[in-house]
């Protein structure tokens, strides 16, 4: 392939100017802001591509009373690709690998243009109490889930580190 070929078919810069994915974010912010789910908030950072997500642990599972920070971060062609969505605060979980990789289906093959940043993060938060052992990302964490309930809990606890903005600033 020539250079110039090269160039014409390289991926284009990334902006919030298509003004659909910025409508679409931008309608998705007034949701959440206006009608807010407990446990879960979303606000994007310096520009509308790019989001700081929370998640508060649920009740009931190892991750109760634990506050977890993620990164959400929108592809040119949102909704009908999904956001590349990270665990910023360390977290010890099957299906999230020790760099904040989570494996999910409606984040990778099931996605569809009706998933929104409210209904991941609903999604992510059911996931930290019911994992999909199945398939794991982290294998001694699937196992420890089902055979040893409090080595578990203490190795989410060991984990756990809540980070300030500056630290997260700062990933």
């Amino acid at each position: 392939m020539s250079t110039d070929a090269a160039e014409k078919t390289a991926p284009q810069p990334r902006s919030a100017n298509n003004g659909n994915v910025t409508k679409r974010l931008q309608t998705e912010l007034m949701t959440l802001m206006m009608s807010p789910t407990p446990g879960i908030s979303a606000f994007p950072n310096d520009d509308l591509l790019n989001w700081t997500a929370t998640i508060s642990g649920p009740d009931g599972t190892p991750y109760a009373n634990l506050t977890f920070k993620l990164s959400f971060e929108f592809p040119a062609n949102y909704p009908y690709a999904p956001p590349t969505v990270l665990f910023k605060t360390p977290i010890y979980h099957p299906n999230i690998d020790f760099s904040g990789r989570i494996c999910l289906d409606i984040l990778k093959d099931k996605w569809s243009a009706i998933y929104n940043v409210q209904s991941v993060l609903l999604s992510l938060q059911s996931l930290l109490g019911e994992p999909n052992n199945a398939s794991p990302l982290n294998g001694q964490a699937a196992e420890l889930w089902d055979k040893d309930p409090v080595e578990y809990k203490k190795l989410v606890l060991a984990r756990h580190k809540d980070l300030a903005d500056e630290e997260l600033a700062g990933l």
